[in-house]
């Protein structure tokens, strides 16, 4: 089942009104004065509000424009009754319209939103954003969809749609690290609607905190075979509220991992996780937590704990990991070197699938000759870490690092190139190959690839690749057994 590009407006065709999940009626009385509503917008996040005793009988409706124009402009306190300023004309639509028939109604009719009403009964309201961006084919108006999604059986169906997605960009030669960046985008987005949701559910948080993600996700390089990695980090509160707080922390935690597990971004096999209480702390415990990890510079702990470093935060007080990170760069400036020629030492395990002669090295799987891209990639993000950390860059994407280390005159220009393309290359290749796999043999994503799908050219550029990473690698031996 292979795509053109029209593929996604193709769709919009088809579709009706309930398809996109018609957004749940908020709704004020007349009289309520017209600040309590717009704080109701706010915590809500909603752009139209809807007055009336009951979705039966609406009587009108605000919206963001509504309070612009009706009451900032027109210089009328705050505290008069909503009816005052509301609007009057609704415009209704049945959820088995099409979305065709919903978009002409309203530009007939001028409205930014329309009311879904099934027999006497409004069941929800749609806006002309939502339409008119499930419309579009574009990424980016698939990511303004995704930031729209509220339930999770809505957030499921957006990141089941992401190989498609994926393939049509990585087939009109979309660069593989942005293809990334979108993957990541829309995970984040996902996590962040989850995370909004559980707090609606169970009530604000008890004290500051940052849910932050680490591994692939962490560096911006998400693939769709992705699992969780994530940890919270919250402010040090008195001690009294200790168990309570980190109680109402776990309890989050395991109610945001199970949505996203539902939805597709599947629980980590090893467990790293916020739910896992190891991974949820203050931020003084995550600071011991670095300085252990720093000072104890094992080769075990260093296998182990290298993904910490690759940390990004993506919902919460930010601060918190800004101080944690901070801290990072003091420990490091006076790390002792056993620590980087550990961190350096994961690196070099890896020996490039290369014979004797030159030719690919591959592994049967399945009666078949195979090449696991994820493994061909990790020196180069391995290596690129301990540099990065060595040298005080604290970007955590692999390419932006190597960017950093060429401008600090760490890796030449060349050295530099060179590595960008062979890691994009690879990237490239194994989005596409995660992609077919969904699309083409209805199978879960996976990072081997059957030699034999490859084509002379394909096969000729891995080996040099290959040469490429034995090189680099060869140059780490060197600085490292001479140390730093």
């Amino acid at each position: 089942m292979h795509m053109n590009g029209s593929f996604i407006s193709d769709q919009f065709y088809s579709k009706n009104v309930r398809d996109l999940h018609p957004r749940h009626l908020r709704m004020a009385r007349h009289s309520d004065p017209v600040y309590e509503c717009a704080a109701l917008m706010a915590s809500e996040k909603v752009s139209c509000l809807f007055i009336g005793n009951s979705p039966q009988e609406i009587v009108g409706y605000i919206t963001d424009i509504t309070l612009r124009d009706r009451l900032l402009a027109a210089q009328l306190p705050s505290d008069i009754p909503v009816s005052q300023i509301m609007e009057h004309d609704m415009v209704s639509i049945h959820p088995d319209a099409s979305l065709v028939e919903a978009l002409i109604l309203m530009f007939q009719t001028k409205s930014r939103y329309l009311l879904v009403r099934e027999g006497d009964e409004f069941i929800g309201w749609i806006s002309r954003t939502k339409i008119l961006t499930e419309q579009s084919q574009g990424p980016f108006m698939f990511i303004q969809s995704v930031k729209e999604a509220r339930q999770i059986p809505e957030l499921r169906e957006k990141w089941a749609r992401m190989p498609e997605i994926i393939h049509l960009l990585n087939t009109r030669g979309m660069k593989a690290g942005l293809i990334n960046q979108i993957i990541t985008t829309v995970a984040d987005t996902i996590t962040q609607r989850v995370i909004e949701r559980v707090i609606k559910v169970i009530g604000p948080a008890p004290a500051k905190f940052v849910f932050i993600v680490f591994g692939s996700e962490g560096r911006g390089e998400l693939t769709l075979k992705t699992d969780q990695d994530n940890a919270i980090i919250y402010e040090d509160k008195a001690n009294e509220h200790r168990e309570e707080v980190r109680a109402y922390f776990l309890d989050f935690a395991t109610r945001v991992s199970t949505a996203l597990d539902q939805i597709g971004i599947v629980f980590c096999e090893g467990d790293l996780m916020a739910m896992n209480p190891k991974w949820t702390h203050s931020l003084s415990h995550w600071k011991r937590n670095y300085d252990e990890w720093i000072s104890d510079a094992s080769q075990e702990t260093a296998m182990n704990y290298a993904t910490f470093f690759d940390c990004r935060a993506i919902y919460g007080a930010f601060p918190l990991l800004e101080e944690l990170k901070e801290y990072m760069g003091n420990l490091l400036e006076k790390a002792p070197e056993r620590f980087f020629i550990n961190l350096g030492h994961n690196a070099l395990q890896y020996e490039p699938p290369l014979t004797f002669f030159r030719k690919i090295k591959a592994e049967e799987i399945d009666g078949e000759k195979q090449l696991n891209l994820k493994q061909t990639m990790r020196p180069i993000v391995d290596l690129a870490r301990v540099y990065a950390l060595k040298h005080r860059i604290f970007d955590t994407n692999t390419t932006k690092r190597i960017d950093g280390l060429k401008e600090k005159g760490v890796f030449s220009a060349k050295e530099a190139l060179e590595l960008t393309q062979a890691f994009d290359y690879l990237m490239s290749l194994r989005l596409e190959n995660q992609t077919l796999s969904i699309l083409d043999q209805n199978r879960k994503p996976k990072n081997y690839l059957k030699i034999k799908a490859l084509t002379k050219v394909q096969q000729v550029t891995l080996i040099e690749i290959f040469k490429v990473i034995e090189e680099f690698q060869a140059r780490i031996k060197l600085s490292f057994t001479r140390s730093l």
